[in-house]
């Protein structure tokens, strides 16, 4: 289970180190300014990077999740269909001794009631398309689903709704209690039998110890995408949003098939360096080494056609020979698997090099060591670096007011004069710059988001047009009974390419706005000590990262080239008509996703920007405060509050801390700006 985690090995020595210099600031910080160490702290102690994984039905996405967190079986691989459950293992994720271990959230009844009333998004589809089948078919499904759950549940059914049950302990037969598909039972006494509260559960939360792996991870197991109700559409979106890492889990008996082109779309609006395949299944294979170069020059045509992630990284591997590994089952395995198995290996170290079915061999073909190896490469290179660098910024700022604070305390020791402002003005003048850069923040989102609104809203409109006069073209040339068919893509780029600037322009516009406020406060440095401090100077906060907009992923009734068209086809008579019906079905269509990015995913981003500042601004009022606030205590006071005998030695220490801060933020950058530059050599090779 080590295998593959050297790169996570170093990041958490890279936490630890960070963190071992936040506690020796700590000590050298005056009483009531280290609450903003322990902060500091606390947010590498909650430093949990998200790994998403999607894919279709039987992929194996699920038993390959068991493999990676070394418990083999844990979680059910045969779910029921009908259950939308996103399951979040928080593994290492330091929790209280009394928190719960497994909590299980249900639908709430606007949930289910969209669900019943007409088949979530698909039914509300069938019915714009005027596919009559279709939505007598889900309705008739759903009332057998809900009849199901009230047999199982009774009179509890409606009780239970937007509930949450928790639990101290985790073990597979709980889990299956929620997520896993029961048999039609009889008895209402059935609180321990398999599938109990399937169909109502919305997501599960597992904590677990995962000892091999060395830092605190989320691994979030999604529904297959290629069901029926494309509520599990939702759900994964749902959960690609909170994740900057996505693991696609294909089979290698048909890797990328025309169901997968859901998981293309999925995808596609993530950055490519978050994106790895893991083709899973190749114990099937009756030739793994001559069809694994096929796969995967098939997988990256595809991709390059469908607009998929550019040079996505693709593993090969078998979460079947991985959880035999771990079982210590190695004799176990089918004939089938392990001839495959063989041959692997003699692709891999050449005929007659000893065994081929050892443990070791297994686990290593079984692609996990080389999954872990690029997954804690990308978790480094990105949330790990990002969580370092902000930290860092915010204790050097914190050791730069120290020094300040340090300066003022040596000089009061030395009986040097000193003038101090009053807290009184202190609190007045960072009024005025807090006022004004909250001011000059407004100002510059409100333009970047309004203009970033009208794109949006003229793309969506240029997209409706083209569309519609994409349909009238085809009738005048090929008349009403010829087939059409209009890819939604265009939009998807037209907005994907709006949300590409509205990043550019907001990381300009914070950055602006912030260093501003840092140049303000550190002037206000300098007003209240009377003092100068060679050197010295407060960073500006990091922009927010903004999240991939996966909503442009979801599922458009331009997408379905099936009978869906057809029944919206027959049902129109005349020009007039398709042209009236189109328009309308695609603008209800597209609406609900412009608005997600335009409105939801824009306040968000607004928001985090918003408190990034605000977040800034309360730091440094607390150190100026603290500064002002020492003017008024005596020499002795001064050494019991410093802690330090002598205040040189202080000041000696906390210029080591600051120059191995600043040279490790300015490495983080370099390295930043290098990964920059060989992205857009790529792009443009591309």
């Amino acid at each position: 289970m080590r295998q593959g985690q050297e790169r996570l090995s170093a990041l958490k020595a890279e936490l630890d180190e960070l963190r071992d210099t936040l506690l020796d600031i700590e000590a050298l910080s005056p009483s009531g300014s280290d609450r903003q160490i322990e902060r500091l702290v606390a947010e590498l102690d909650n430093f949990e990077p998200a790994i998403t994984m999607i894919g279709q039905i039987k992929s194996g996405k699920t038993t390959l999740v068991n493999a990676m967190i070394g418990r083999p079986g844990l979680l059910p691989a045969d779910v029921n269909p009908w259950t939308s459950v996103v399951t979040s293992l928080h593994l290492n994720v330091p929790i209280a001794p009394d928190a719960p271990v497994a909590t299980f959230q249900f639908f709430d009844e606007n949930e289910w009631d969209h669900l019943v009333t007409n088949g979530g998004r698909i039914g509300e589809l069938s019915m714009r398309a005027g596919a009559d089948d279709e939505v007598r078919k889900l309705q008739e499904q759903v009332a057998q689903m809900r009849e199901k759950t009230r047999a199982r549940l009774g009179r509890r059914f409606e009780l239970l709704l937007g509930q949450r049950h928790e639990y101290r302990h985790v073990d597979e037969d709980l889990i299956q209690r929620y997520v896993c598909l029961g048999d039609d039972f009889a008895d209402e006494e059935m609180d321990d039998k398999q599938g109990r509260f399937a169909d109502i559960t919305r997501s599960a939360d597992l904590y677990l110890s995962a000892p091999a792996i060395p830092i605190p991870l989320c691994i979030k197991d999604t529904p297959g995408v290629n069901d029926t109700f494309l509520m599990r559409e939702q759900i994964t979106i749902r959960a690609l949003r909170d994740s900057r890492l996505c693991v696609v889990v294909l089979s290698a008996s048909q890797a990328l098939s025309s169901v997968d082109m859901g998981l293309v779309r999925l995808v596609s609006n993530v950055k490519s360096d978050g994106v790895v395949i893991f083709v899973n299944r190749i114990d099937e294979l009756s030739d793994p080494a001559n069809q694994i170069p096929e796969i995967r020059d098939s997988i990256l045509k595809t991709m390059a056609r469908m607009n998929g992630p550019k040079d996505p990284r693709i593993i090969f591997g078998s979460a079947y020979w991985a959880n035999a590994a771990l079982a210590d089952s190695v004799g176990n395995i089918v004939a089938d698997s392990a001839e495959a198995l063989r041959k692997c290996a003699d692709a891999l170290v050449g005929e007659g090099a000893g065994e081929r079915t050892s443990r070791g061999m297994m686990w290593r073909l079984s692609g996990i060591p080389e999954l872990f190896e690029v997954l804690g490469d990308r978790i480094a290179r990105s949330a790990g670096a990002r969580v370092l660098n902000h930290v860092r910024q915010r204790a050097a700022n914190h050791v730069s007011g120290l020094r300040a604070s340090t300066s003022l305390a040596t000089m009061r020791i030395d009986g040097d004069s000193v003038q101090v402002m009053s807290p009184n003005e202190v609190s007045r003048l960072l009024d005025g710059i807090e006022t004004k850069a909250r001011a000059q923040l407004k100002e510059e989102l409100d333009r970047v988001f309004s203009a970033f609104a009208a794109r949006v809203n003229q793309s969506h409109a240029r997209f409706l047009e083209r569309a519609l006069d994409a349909l009238l073209q085809h009738l005048e040339k090929n008349g009403e009974d010829a087939p059409w068919q209009y890819s939604p893509d265009g939009l998807r780029l037209l907005l994907r390419t709006s949300y590409q600037v509205l990043r550019k322009n907001l990381y300009a516009a914070c950055g602006s706005v912030y260093e501003t406020a840092a140049q303000a406060v550190t002037q206000a440095y300098g007003q209240v000590v009377s003092v100068g401090v060679q050197g010295f100077s407060v960073r500006p906060p990091l922009p927010p990262e903004m999240p991939a907009p996966v909503s442009l992923g979801t599922t458009i009734a331009l997408d379905l080239h099936s009978s869906w068209w057809k029944s919206w086809w027959k049902r129109r008579r005349g020009y007039r008509a398709y042209a009236k019906g189109f328009y309308s079905l695609i603008e209800a269509e597209t609406a609900p996703i412009v608005a997600e990015l335009r409105d939801r995913q824009a306040a968000e981003i607004r928001a985090a920007a918003e408190a990034r500042l605000e977040e800034f601004l309360a730091e440094q009022r607390s150190v100026l405060m603290d500064v002002a606030e020492k003017g008024q205590v005596g020499m002795n006071e001064l050494q019991e509050l410093f802690g330090v005998r002598s205040q040189l030695e202080r000041a000696e220490v906390l210029e080591m801390i600051l120059e191995e801060l600043s040279e490790a933020i300015a490495q983080t950058e370099e390295d930043a700006a290098d990964e920059e530059v060989a992205i857009a050599r790529k792009g443009a090779a591309a």
